[in-house]
């Protein structure tokens, strides 16, 4: 469950940066399909690459995980 909530807050935060699923892939150094399971809730992304998307996206790593809000 902790998957697809983190992969849900990926989703509403990429859209607020206004980037595209492939621009997030290449920013990261995967491929758009691999991206998109991370949103899905279906792979776990690597710390390195946790880190790179909170910078990204300028959240925390807190509020990936639940443990407060935006």
């Amino acid at each position: 469950m902790l998957k697809e909530e983190i992969g849900k807050k990926l989703k509403e935060a990429r859209i607020q940066v206004g980037l595209t699923q492939k621009e997030v892939a290449d920013r990261l150094g995967v491929a758009q399909p691999i991206y998109q399971r991370f949103e899905k809730g279906i792979y776990e992304c690597s710390y390195e690459q946790l880190k790179a998307l909170c910078d990204l996206f300028d959240i925390s790593a807190d509020y990936l995980l639940g443990r407060k809000e935006f």
